[in-house]
């Protein structure tokens, strides 16, 4: 048994000296009086000061039910007086479980008789959803003879002091992450959650600023929704851009209390809404210099301004943010400095050791075929001997910069050192077309005259090739090979292009599939089939995608899959076009002829097509020799022809649109690059990609991002067309979210223009 004392109390470190004294003073007057447990707080003065604690005081009974609880107490658990909370016991205030775990403690306590000091514990009131941490004291009460009658609680609330703790704890816990080099996007998700558990009802963001301060990327969103953060993936900031893209512009906090009516997120309000925020307030991360590096901004669904913490959690957060992209920028520096060449800026051989198996290994197991050209300046000695060296590496800096513009993003280019070169070329596929014509370009690009040393000086080049997996299986052996081939390239007069002996036929499509490709287009193997795209309210057919088919006269069919890169890659793809484009005029003015209803048909525009300043003319001929009025005529351009050349796109489609023909932009999807260009060009239609279509209506994500797309298509007066659409579910949600029109197999698979006709005769699909 523990006898009372003064000395106890000493040990609660949390309680305040005005409880000590008190508790000690009733504890000593309970156990004289012991006649009843209310008996020793009914005694007005020691009532009062009782009630003017801050802490939480309550007396239980042995059953654990409250005989008397202070002022606090009482309040905290949503009861109006004192006299309430007599005979209550835990159960009656608290979840079931919550009510156990305190019953167990408190019966434990009282029939041991030892006091529990100092408990941390986690307990949601009454009428609340957020959870407060209290430190937490219970000790046996006893009567005179030392008999156990009950126990005195004695808690503070710790909430903030515990915040502020998980706070500091997690910017230590950053701090180190960023000391160790961990990836920016875990630290950046790991301060975003710290500034979020410090908040109720808020999501945050991290955006970062690309190197050309244009646009901003995402960062780290983690509990932001998924198709949200897509969507404002990109986005190019400026003065009326929401409040992000507003703020790194700015360069200055920009608070919108609600998106719904602020002018800076006029442009943006039909995304935004699908997902319920009302206010967001966003920061600039910057420098010590205050370069913007990125934006934090904080999330809310109710319309209201953030407090003065909430800013001061901001503010840390974006002083941390800042501390982890500028270590990451300078990290990237070094590896870059250690893996490209100082003159050119291209990768040197440490990257092309690091990257070049890594390439293999991908190729490997996809099927592709990767080529490796090893390239050799001609005579360019006479260019250090004839003009000086630094004439020497202005030369060199214009031939690295022309191979690395004529090149995909999945090739690269390498400087081994001196006038050597390595380009790796990595297929599409185990039988891409075209290699041989794209290195044949790029020694063009080469050969181009340049200024130097005060005239005009002109480099050819010796190139030798190898293919993987055919000349090597491994870096070495393709390196060696390549090198190899090369030499031969320069025994056989310079300024030549020589293979691999073990495969010195054969890069790329054979120039026979070439020529039966353009005998193709000459010679009538071509077709087009029809798949129609209809209402998706009444099911009418109001329009009809052309579709390129070729019947091979030994092959049979080829599927466009099959012909279409290789047309791409001989430029094949032009007339291909035109002959398209042609047919399809032609067979849409034989379907009015016969008397029925006219449709739209649409038609494909390749990349080249569209690049061709003659393309507008073509198009009025088509439509002038089959007699077609050109608002039956639509033309489909993906977002990546139109974003190639912005201003010579925007000219082109302003052409068409003179001529009258309709406009689509088709495989829309939801990055801010699409998003940017349904505002700059003047499209008539906007065809959701069959990747969207296909994920509805189960994935939430989805339904949110197409909701969003719908709305921001009808704000634009854009039609909305939805492509791939094969099950009725899919027509369900696209009919409720009043998506204009449909195509895909859930209507009808590509058909003859004959079967067209009879489907138009009957007005259904």
């Amino acid at each position: 048994m523990h006898e009372p004392s003064a000395g106890r109390w000493e040990s609660v470190d949390a309680l305040t000296a005005e409880t000590r004294r008190f508790v000690a003073a009733t504890e000593a007057m309970m156990a004289s009086t012991a006649r009843h447990l209310s008996e020793g707080v009914e005694n007005l003065r020691l009532k009062a000061i009782i009630h003017e604690l801050p802490d939480f005081l309550y007396v239980k009974d042995r059953d654990s039910r409250f005989v008397f609880a202070n002022a606090v107490t009482v309040a905290s658990l949503g009861l109006k007086s004192t006299e309430e909370i007599a005979g209550k016991r835990d159960f009656d205030l608290f979840e079931f479980e919550a009510a156990c775990r305190h019953f167990d403690i408190e019966q434990q306590i009282m029939a041991t008789g030892e006091a529990r000091v100092d408990m941390e514990e986690t307990v949601v009131l009454p009428g609340t959803v957020k959870p407060v941490c209290r430190l937490t004291s219970k000790i046996p009460l006893r009567n005179d003879r030392g008999e156990i009658v009950g126990l005195i609680g004695l808690s503070r609330d710790i909430t903030e002091r515990k915040l502020q703790e998980d706070l500091h704890r997690g910017q230590a816990k950053l701090l180190e992450m960023i000391a160790r080099n961990e990836p920016l996007p875990m630290i950046l998700e790991a301060l975003v959650l710290m500034i979020e558990a410090q908040l109720t009802g808020i999501d945050g963001s991290v955006l970062l600023l690309d190197g050309e301060g244009t646009r901003l990327y995402h960062g780290a969103a983690p509990n932001l929704p998924g198709g949200y953060s897509r969507l404002i993936d990109g986005v190019t900031i400026g003065p009326k851009v929401g409040s992000c893209g507003t703020a790194a512009w700015r360069g200055q906090p920009v608070i919108v209390e609600d998106v719904m009516s602020d002018p800076l997120w006029e442009d943006f309000r039909a995304l935004v809404a699908p997902f319920g925020f009302r206010s967001c307030w966003s920061t600039p991360i910057a420098t010590s210099e205050n370069n913007v590096l990125g934006t934090f901004a904080l999330y809310s669904r109710q319309v209201r301004r953030p407090t003065e913490h909430e800013m001061k959690l901001v503010a840390l957060a974006t002083h941390i943010a800042g501390i982890a992209i500028e270590r990451k920028r300078v990290d990237d520096r070094i590896h870059f400095m250690a893996h490209h060449d100082d003159l050119t800026g291209l990768p040197n051989r440490a990257f092309l050791k690091e990257r070049l198996a890594n390439i293999l290994d991908q190729a490997r197991r996809n099927g592709r075929k990767v080529t490796v050209a090893y390239l050799d300046l001609d005579n360019f000695k006479d260019v250090n001997d004839g003009s000086g060296h630094a004439a020497g590496d202005e030369v060199l800096k214009e031939i690295a910069s022309r191979m690395a513009n004529s090149i995909r993003a999945s090739d690269m280019v390498v400087r081994l050192g001196g006038d050597e070169f390595l380009v790796v070329l990595v297929h599409q596929s185990s039988h891409d077309a075209g290699i041989n014509r794209r290195l044949r370009e790029l020694q063009k690009a080469i050969n181009r005259p340049m200024r130097g040393g005060g005239s005009d000086i002109t480099i050819t080049s010796s190139i030798g090739v190898a293919a993987f997996p055919v000349d090597g299986a491994t870096p070495e052996e393709l390196l060696a090979n390549a090198d190899r081939a090369m030499y031969r390239a320069k025994q056989l007069g310079r300024n030549t292009l020589q293979h691999h002996d073990g495969d010195s036929s054969g890069l790329g499509m054979p120039r026979g599939e070439q020529e039966e490709l353009h005998q193709a287009i000459t010679c009538d193997q071509l077709f087009l089939e029809y798949q129609p795209q209809v209402d998706v309210a009444t099911g009418r057919i109001t329009g009809v995608e052309a579709l390129v088919r070729w019947n091979h006269p030994a092959k049979g069919r080829v599927p466009p899959v099959n012909f279409i890169p290789l047309a791409e890659e001989t430029g094949l793809i032009v007339p291909l076009g035109l002959w398209v484009l042609n047919e399809a005029c032609r067979q849409a003015r034989s379907w009015q002829d016969m008397g029925l209803a006219p449709v739209t048909v649409a038609v494909n525009v390749s990349a080249k097509q569209f690049a061709d300043p003659d393309f507008a003319s073509h198009v009025a001929e088509a439509l002038e020799r089959n007699r077609l009025q050109s608002r039956w005529l639509e033309l489909e351009v993906t977002e990546s022809v139109v974003m190639q050349n912005a201003e010579r796109a925007l000219a082109m489609m302003e052409q068409l649109r003179a001529i009258g023909v309709r406009l689509s932009i088709d495989d829309f999807r939801s990055g801010y690059s699409s998003l940017a260009a349904l505002k700059t060009f003047p499209f008539d239609r906007l065809k959701m990609d069959r990747s969207l279509v296909e994920a509805l209506p189960g994935d939430k994500t989805a339904v949110a991002i197409a909701s969003a797309v719908i709305s921001l298509a009808q704000t634009l007066k854009l039609s909305v067309l939805a492509e791939g659409v094969e099950t009725d579910a899919q027509m369900d949600f696209l009919r409720h979210a009043h998506c204009e029109e449909a195509q895909g197999y859930h209507f009808s698979k590509p058909v003859s223009p004959e079967e067209l006709s009879r489907m138009l005769q009957t007005r259904l699909p």
